[in-house]
């Protein structure tokens, strides 16, 4: 027998109904609110979300979110340039700093999607970008809706790849997509949700 229904859009105490994964914890509301799918075309912060993608893989987002400041520090703010040019002495480094992931791949993927990104022949915004689908026509209802990966985040995978990129599954892909806004994936009800917004407007 299964148990009772999973909750997709919750009434917060402020009033506004969200996707529920976003309505318990106070850095996940504001993550929600604030920056799930909002379009993000600032270079340096899509390289930084598509490496924090690539740590959460195998994670919960919520850990991810909670270490983000000591990320952000461990990686010199996420600034290609720089983290380009640390070196295996930094790597072992960072693998016994217990305030970020200690995972060795994942740390030197950090450093090769830096090394990649300095190396494409465009920004990395316009190349991200280019993988962007149409629009939904209508707000999904159901998380069962929501897809773990499409088309566009396959192609997006295999261009990353094949310019040395790591870490860049197709599912790790389409998260990209929904948290700098390539995609809009807030459901139906949500005050985030394009439907919601147009209501409004």
């Amino acid at each position: 027998m299964s148990g009772p229904a999973r909750a997709e859009v919750v009434v917060g105490d402020d009033g506004l109904a969200r996707c529920a994964w976003g309505a318990s914890d106070p850095e996940y509301r504001r993550y929600h609110d604030e920056e799930w799918g909002t379009p993000q075309h600032d270079p340096s912060r899509l390289y930084e979300k598509l490496c924090l993608e690539g740590f959460q893989a195998g994670l919960s987002w919520i850990t991810i979110l909670r270490r983000r400041p000591a990320f952000r520090e461990a990686f010199l703010g996420f600034d290609p340039e720089r983290v380009a040019a640390m070196t295996d002495d930094d790597v072992d480094r960072l693998v016994a700093d217990a305030r970020i992931i200690r995972h060795r791949g994942k740390i030197e993927a950090t450093i090769a999607n830096a090394r990649a990104t300095l190396d494409l022949d465009g920004p990395l915004d316009e190349l991200l970008w280019s993988f962007v689908p149409a629009p939904r026509a209508t707000p999904p209802v159901s998380f069962t809706e929501v897809p773990a990966t499409t088309p566009e985040s396959t192609a997006m995978s295999r261009a990353l790849r094949a310019r040395g990129f790591r870490f860049v599954g197709p599912t790790t892909m389409y998260a990209l997509m929904q948290s700098t806004g390539m995609v809009d994936d807030h459901l139906a009800g949500c005050f985030r949700s394009p439907a919601a917004a147009a209501s409004v407007a």
